[in-house]
């Protein structure tokens, strides 16, 4: 909030984050008590966010002397762009990258390298929140790739996937949706920018959508965490067996997905007994 001044009279304005600006009103009595109001707490919330950063970047450095994390950088930064938008809530992580989030709550490391081996995150979205996704995205005024091009400028759309961005060093985004069912558009192009994502179905992706959803704070190497918001240790078991089930799933992958769903389940009965496979 500041002072603006038209002639002989001021005025209260409240500006926001997006540099819209809002009159409060003439300078009175009233308005002097709104502005001290602001005045002492942007004090106060300033002062507890210096002291939140210095705790978050204690806690960083601590991470990487311990060797706490080993989730890539470049899945950390894109997880916190995604919070800091305010649209964590219209993708969930699904694939090989959600096992980040089941050691770390388990409080072990997944043994198998090649379990975890990937370039790419798969982040579903959910269209049942299309419109109200669509809402927020013109509020920000941007596209999804504009986005994750900020924290990564050299992503770029792949011509022959155009749900897929990858950059530079071969990392990749893919935008998954369920099957098309009661009004879900298709294709699905998440914002009308020129350069843009559009949503690929995936089969059996409902049942991802719609089953019960896992939490948990994981750590890069270099000791920054975000919160990934993923689907439950066990419906991540039952739809990599059924994965692997699939005729036409090639070998390879066929191979790790029975590797990943060992390797949950066994998360689970080890350190997780609060959850149940057979459930």
């Amino acid at each position: 909030m500041y002072w603006k001044r038209q002639g002989a009279t001021e005025y209260l304005i409240r500006t926001s984050p997006s540099n819209a600006q809002k009159s409060i009103g003439l300078r009175s009595e009233k308005t002097e008590q709104i502005y001290q109001n602001f005045i002492a707490r942007k004090a106060e919330v300033e002062q507890r966010l210096a002291g939140l950063t210095s705790a978050l970047e204690r806690q960083q450095r601590m991470n990487r002397a311990l060797f706490v994390g080993r989730a890539p950088r470049i899945l950390i930064d894109i997880l916190n762009k995604l919070a800091k938008e305010g649209l964590s809530e219209y993708f969930t992580v699904i694939g090989t990258h959600a096992l980040y989030a089941y050691e770390a709550a388990a409080g072990v490391g997944i043994g198998e390298e090649a379990a975890l081996a990937t370039q790419d995150i798969d982040l579903l979205l959910d269209t049942r929140k299309r419109l109200s996704f669509i809402t927020r995205m013109a509020n920000l005024g941007t596209s999804m790739l504009k986005l994750i091009q900020k924290v990564d400028s050299t992503f770029k759309i792949r011509d022959d996937q155009k749900y897929t961005a990858v950059n530079s060093k071969g990392f990749e985004v893919d935008i998954i949706r369920r099957e098309p069912k009661d009004d879900d558009p298709h294709p699905l192009r998440l914002t009308d920018e020129d350069d843009e994502f559009y949503a690929v179905p995936a089969r059996n992706a409902g049942l991802l959508l719609n089953g019960p959803r896992f939490s948990a704070v994981i750590v890069s190497t270099t000791g920054h965490m975000a919160r990934m918001n993923t689907i439950s240790p066990v419906s991540f078991v039952r739809f990599k067996r059924w994965m692997a089930e699939q005729p036409d799933r090639e070998p390879m992958k066929r191979t790790r997905d029975i590797l990943q769903a060992n390797m949950v389940e066994e998360l689970i009965t080890e350190y997780l007994p609060h959850l149940s496979v057979s459930n």
